[in-house]
């Protein structure tokens, strides 16, 4: 077996832990530190098999790492993310390049605003007098999770809708804004009308953040790979 089938087989098995870390998150709120722990020190067979160098590609990785921890340890400190969420951020770092992992990040960052949106609002504390800010809250929910699943669509590859095709360019324009509009106005609603603090499982949208790039930036090269050797 070559180095490069080994390099997608040891992503395969990086898909497998972010699988596993994403259902215990959901069951228990909690990513297990040997999950954790396997997913970081898997990561210099990732390096070896991938032909890095220490200098400066695997201090890249780790300097990627450190900064990964040490920042969103801030976050936990304030109660924003859990701890198991700041570890798996930065096991994952060790494995992607910089820019690639900054796709994670910005996925993670849109499905956790996803959900955070959506859970925010099933936590309402509205009257029955206040049906208008609760349509309104609904109406950005389903707003911001449509933007944020078009956001990643065409991050991965999709292409972008042409609304000028079918309406006026202005229109589109003013209909967009309106939008952004709406959203903005039903999040602050959501934000400020909440029964009690909603934990959110981040590690759902840290594993589906990294499954996304693992699956379009890497998956077809993968396939390449294996059937060029004919074992695909």
């Amino acid at each position: 077996m070559s180095d490069v089938e080994f390099r997608y087989l040891l992503l395969g098995g990086l898909a497998i832990a972010l699988a596993i870390a994403a259902v215990t998150d959901l069951r228990r709120r909690q990513i297990d530190n040997w999950l954790n722990a396997a997913i970081a020190l898997c990561a210099p067979l990732y390096w070896w098999a991938s032909n890095l160098t220490l200098w400066p590609d695997v201090a890249w990785q780790i300097g990627i790492c450190l900064i990964v921890f040490f920042g969103f340890a801030v976050i936990f400190a304030r109660g924003g993310m859990g701890g198991g969420d700041v570890k798996l951020l930065a096991a994952l770092a060790l494995w992607l390049p910089p820019m690639v992992f900054f796709s994670v990040l910005f996925l993670t960052s849109l499905v956790g605003g996803a959900m955070s949106m959506v859970a925010g609002a099933r936590n309402l504390s509205l009257g029955s007098g206040d049906s208008g800010k609760r349509s309104l809250a609904f109406s950005a929910t389903t707003l911001w999770v449509l933007g944020s699943c078009y956001i990643a669509w065409v991050m991965n590859g999709g292409k972008p809708l042409d609304a000028t095709a079918l309406l006026p360019a202005a229109i589109v324009k003013i209909a967009l804004f309106a939008l952004l509009g709406l959203t903005a106005v039903g999040a602050i609603v959501v934000s400020r009308n909440q029964k009690s603090r909603l934990p959110v499982p981040y590690g759902l949208a840290i594993s589906t953040g990294g499954l996304l790039v693992i699956f379009t930036q890497f998956l077809p090269s993968a396939r390449a790979a294996f059937a060029a050797s004919g074992l695909g």
